[in-house]
């Protein structure tokens, strides 16, 4: 469960930062299956599109959380604490079988806890140098990639020209970008679009959320590594900054997986995908109303062209089931 620790949103990219252990989690993963179960009791009567949206503004308004606190907690101590609040939760649920494991079983869940690292600290290290909104739009590109490569049909090249469009009008906007962030949500992307590679032959391997929580045991560890070199250390004796990153991996994590679990039981994936479309739109927002931060109209302009681009790959890719 990291910032998208385990759902694939469809085709459009939309459900990787939380990547494809959605669809696990619903096929194997008892412990967040009867999370969800009591989620679906409780709100029976809420719309499915309604539970995507919530799951959509909790992750976000996690983010601009975290932003916020920048000034107290480093990023990279934020992308630990966020790591290792899914981690324990995820171990608790999962409890993973280790003896009898292969060098491939190994291999494949280490290399996707290494992008799964990559693809928060990335993230976080962007938030701290551009707006929320664009961080997340740029971040986009990677999962869209991946879904206009996997196609063969060549209108799907219209959506990554959309997309290019949209990212190339960035630089026209009146809001003055630092480089290297926008480098770092590339970065943040391209690990994205690993993440969403590697989850599949993860799922082959390891059953349930095994694989993920053993990915996210990995991460944590290499996160610990940024952490502990910003002097994040000092940080974790503070009881404040221990809550502040539990109440960070709640909002962004276990919260939206239990909603998002429901939803998936009520609608098809196709559609929960074009919703999830809407997550760059819904970082801009929570940025404006929690952060202050402004975009001008080219950036908005900007930001809708990814939308578009991402909801199109999503439609092209046809009724599939999340995986």
């Amino acid at each position: 469960m990291g910032r998208r620790a385990g759902r694939d949103r469809g085709t459009g990219g939309g459900a990787a930062r939380r990547g494809t252990a959605a669809s696990a989690y619903a096929r194997n993963g008892p412990g967040l299956v009867n999370i969800a179960a009591d989620v679906d009791r409780a709100e029976r009567g809420v719309p499915a599109w309604l539970l995507v949206l919530a799951s959509i503004v909790s992750v976000q308004v996690g983010a601009a959380i975290a932003k916020g606190l920048f000034g107290q907690v480093s990023p990279s101590t934020m992308v630990w604490l966020r790591l290792a609040t899914s981690t324990v939760v995820l171990l608790a649920l999962a409890r993973p079988r280790l003896r009898g494991r292969t060098r491939s079983d190994w291999v494949v869940v280490a290399g996707f806890g290494a992008v799964l690292a990559l693809m928060n600290w990335a993230i976080y290290q962007s938030f701290a140098r551009i707006p929320l909104g664009l961080a997340v739009t740029i971040e986009f590109l990677g999962p869209l990639t991946v879904a206009v490569l996997g196609s063969r049909r060549a209108r799907d090249l219209i959506w990554a020209a959309l997309a290019a469009v949209g990212v190339l009008l960035l630089g026209f906007g009146p809001v003055t970008l630092d480089w290297i962030g926008v480098g770092l949500a590339v970065l943040a992307g391209a690990a994205w679009a690993g993440y969403i590679l590697l989850s599949g032959r993860t799922g082959q391997r390891w059953s349930g959320v095994s694989g993920l929580a053993v990915a996210s045991t990995i991460a944590t560890g290499l996160a610990s590594v940024p952490m502990l070199a910003d002097g994040g250390a000092a940080d974790l004796c503070n009881g404040h900054v221990w809550l502040i990153g539990a109440a960070v991996g709640l909002l962004s994590s276990v919260v939206p997986y239990s909603l998002e679990l429901t939803a998936l039981r009520r609608m098809p994936a196709r559609t929960f995908g074009i919703l999830m479309s809407l997550e760059p739109a819904a970082a801009a927002l929570a940025a404006l109303l929690l952060l202050g931060e402004r975009l001008g109209v080219i950036e908005w302009i900007a930001m809708a062209c990814v939308v578009i681009a991402s909801i199109g790959a999503t439609r092209s890719a046809g009724p599939k089931p999340v995986d």
